[in-house]
């Protein structure tokens, strides 16, 4: 058995997870991720793959992120016929994520078209609502833990990773003619001690192991995350602003309606309007009560919801989201995208940003060339719509409420390895944390690591 894998995302940067695993002649894609961020790296989502859609057998999908699963529908346009396999919360969550994501591409090419702002003519989505609706009946949800066999020698199992409703680690064994050899994917790792899910299952070895490093230089010590938010509003409702959070639509909008849940119960914060401003995070909060054993939070048998706050208010109609902006104070908005790339969150940045009474609450990571890091890095004015607009309100952050586990974190999880992979490579990471997480492994643990870059082949097994 010969085994090769070629970086094709998330070699150099957080974004576009692609790994090509080839065993013999059958071709097993890890991930299928969108590029996001800074434009050099969203033009490689126009750019075709190495490898034919069609030659690639199967995908194997770590977590529902559009980072590891938003380029499936353009690969399913160009010949992938294949199955996907994931955990079973995964493959509802990349339901919900990806149609999503289609419909957002189609208004984003119909607005530019009406507005002519646009360099192609006629401006065209990456892929449409019909390419997600192609690519659904391949998705195969599993339970973690479970034996899956991808081909004759080659199994696959899930374990807990602890970073969104039902992320995965992959286990993957390979049987060859006289010798066994694993393939362990981190995926991306959660934080341990995660009041809403379970910490990362122990994994004791791997002949092969890809590892993520987007902490891999930084330690994010979780001082008290629900204080600091309870700071923050109250701090904001003095004002009489309106506190507006951008969240990911799965798992960082849930984890914030949990904390917020916590301090109204607690009376840390006031009861006040909430309002969830996002049709995907408001489907996604209904699936963990689908998905009971994949997280922690118990299900509220009064009303059938894992999140009940006294005035939660879930908004989906675009018309409700709008009457929003009317709202001169007191508030709390939570609206997705995470790192205000898209999404209803533009238009509540786009009304609030100016308003010196208000906060700007980021709770989660902003990738190099987004809007969020912009903001964050203190640009006095932010481009959207085809317009400047200035930056006055509060600007916060709250690093505890990542949902990646920090250099510490990393290693707690790499210490149950029994022994030194022969093969580690350093993915998922900027290039100053993955270079930085690498020369960790090596002092620490004497591990040689490779960083690989975009669109490196390694051949790991030779004759097996």
């Amino acid at each position: 058995m010969n085994v090769s894998i070629q970086f094709l995302g998330a070699a150099g940067t957080v974004t576009g997870s692609k790994h090509l695993l080839t065993v013999n002649d059958h071709k097993i894609l890890i991930d299928c991720g969108l590029f996001q961020g800074l434009k050099d790296l969203r033009l490689r989502n126009w750019q075709p793959l190495p490898i034919p859609a069609d030659e690639i057998d199967t995908i194997v999908l770590t977590h529902a992120h559009i980072d590891h699963i938003g380029y499936l529908p353009r690969l399913c346009r160009e010949g992938f016929r294949g199955v996907v396999h994931c955990t079973a919360a995964t493959a509802d969550l990349a339901e919900i994520m990806l149609l999503d994501s289609a419909k957002l591409q189609e208004e984003e090419a119909a607005y530019a078209a009406r507005k002519g702002y646009s360099k192609h003519n006629p401006p065209e989505p990456l892929y449409g609502t019909d390419d997600v609706k192609r690519l659904l009946p391949m998705l195969r949800g599993y339970k973690y833990d479970t034996d899956v066999t991808l081909m004759p020698n080659v199994k696959l199992r899930f374990r807990y990773a602890g970073h969104i409703l039902g992320a995965a680690s992959l286990e993957m064994t390979l049987t060859g003619n006289s010798q066994t050899k694993t393939v362990v994917f981190s995926g991306d790792l959660g934080r341990y001690d995660n009041p809403v899910l379970y910490d990362p299952a122990v994994v004791t070895g791997a002949d092969v192991l890809v590892v993520e490093s987007t902490y891999g230089n930084k330690e994010n010590p979780v001082d008290d995350p629900e204080d600091a938010i309870a700071e923050i509003v109250n701090e904001t409702m003095t004002r009489g602003g309106c506190v507006v959070i951008p969240a990911f639509a799965v798992g960082r909008a849930q984890g914030i309606l949990h904390y917020l849940q916590v301090l109204e119960k607690q009376r840390k914060i006031p009861v006040l309007p909430i309002y969830l401003d996002s049709p995907m995070a408001v489907t996604v909060s209904d699936l963990y009560a689908r998905h009971l054993d994949s997280h922690k939070l118990p299900l509220d048998h009064s009303d059938n919801d894992i999140f009940f706050l006294k005035d939660l208010d879930y908004i989906e109609k675009a018309a409700d989201s709008k009457r929003l902006n009317d709202i001169k104070g007191r508030a709390i908005i939570v609206s997705a995208s995470g790192m205000c790339e898209g999404g209803r969150i533009v238009h509540h940045l786009y009304h609030r940003l100016p308003r010196q009474q208000d906060t700007l609450l980021l709770v989660g990571y902003q990738a190099a060339g987004t809007r969020g890091r912009r903001i964050l890095d203190g640009e006095p004015e932010i481009r959207m719509f085809g317009e400047s607009v200035p930056v006055r309100c509060r600007v916060a952050s709250i690093n505890g409420l990542s949902g990646h586990a920090d250099r510490s974190e990393l290693m707690r999880w790499l210490s149950s390895f029994r022994q030194a992979p022969k093969r580690t490579f350093i993915v998922h990471g900027e290039p100053e944390p993955a270079a930085a997480f690498a020369r960790l492994l090596e002092d620490q643990k004497g591990w040689h690591a490779t960083v690989p870059q975009h669109l490196e082949k390694f051949q790991l097994f030779d004759n097996i």
